[in-house]
């Protein structure tokens, strides 16, 4: 009796060692995870733009010790809202929407329907960017797209966005116009000033310089270089200033977008 409890104890022993020497096969599925998220990453990379919101402008230090005037940019994350294929569409775009923390957006029927494709609560902001995708690597409805996906640091991209309003101005302030003279006596300081002739041709020509609406227009700003990316909180620091208020939606393009 006592042989063949033995042998009944001996039995589990010998199948747990056999459990520790197998866990050196069992590393493939780990290698496949880690190169379907490389792979992953690739996709998003392939995105050309982002929406972003302006959130203000600072300075930075370059190597030699100079001040240079930089714009922090909340660009992100995105998701992807709508693909548009050729095939059914005409032409290749991906439909990107901000995803904005804490604010609640409300959507008529068809919108919200629009948006529960993509399984994404509404959005405010909806952008088409370029894009090109491989056999291998698809974009599909749904992804998410981050900062650090889609640039890095000495990227060239071209921003755009809406210059403040300044209302009804005259051409001092609209187009720089220098005025008349301000001295005693003088009947001509801030007016326009002759705008064509009597005779001939008998009309004001097509874009004279006159008073009126200024600013509130959509403006591109090229060839910006980005400083730095800051994975964390999806910021995005360009050289330079960019149109727009603070708390003004952008679009962030790179400059050799197809």
């Amino acid at each position: 009796m006592k042989d063949s409890e033995d042998k009944k104890e001996e039995a589990p022993v010998e199948a747990a060692e056999a459990a520790e020497e197998t866990p050196a096969e069992e590393e493939a599925p780990v290698e496949a995870a880690e190169v379907e998220k490389k792979s992953e990453a690739k996709v998003k990379i392939r995105v050309k733009g982002l929406i972003g919101k302006k959130l203000g402008m600072t300075q930075l230090f370059d190597e030699e010790g100079r001040a240079v005037p930089a714009t922090v940019i909340q660009a992100g994350p995105c998701v992807v809202v709508q693909k548009k294929v050729p095939a059914r569409e005409g032409y290749s775009v991906v439909q990107l929407g901000l995803v904005e923390i804490g604010r609640k957006i409300q959507a008529n029927q068809p919108m919200k329907g629009h948006f529960k494709k993509a399984e994404a609560p509404p959005l405010r902001v909806l952008k088409e960017f370029p894009f090109s995708e491989t056999e291998e690597s698809t974009i599909s409805v749904g992804d998410q797209v981050l900062v650090e996906n889609v640039f890095k640091a000495t990227d060239l991209v071209s921003v755009t966005g809406k210059v403040k309003g300044r209302g009804f101005q005259g051409v001092m302030k609209r187009h720089g116009f220098h005025g008349g003279r301000a001295t005693h006596g003088s009947m001509f300081h801030r007016a326009p000033g002759s705008i064509g002739a009597s005779a001939y041709p008998s009309r004001v020509f097509k874009g004279t310089k006159l008073p009126g609406r200024m600013g509130n227009n959509q403006v591109t700003i090229r060839n910006l270089e980005v400083v730095q990316v800051e994975e964390e909180n999806n910021l995005l620091v360009v050289k330079g200033s960019i149109p727009g208020s603070i708390g003004g939606y952008v679009y962030i393009n790179h400059v050799n977008a197809v």
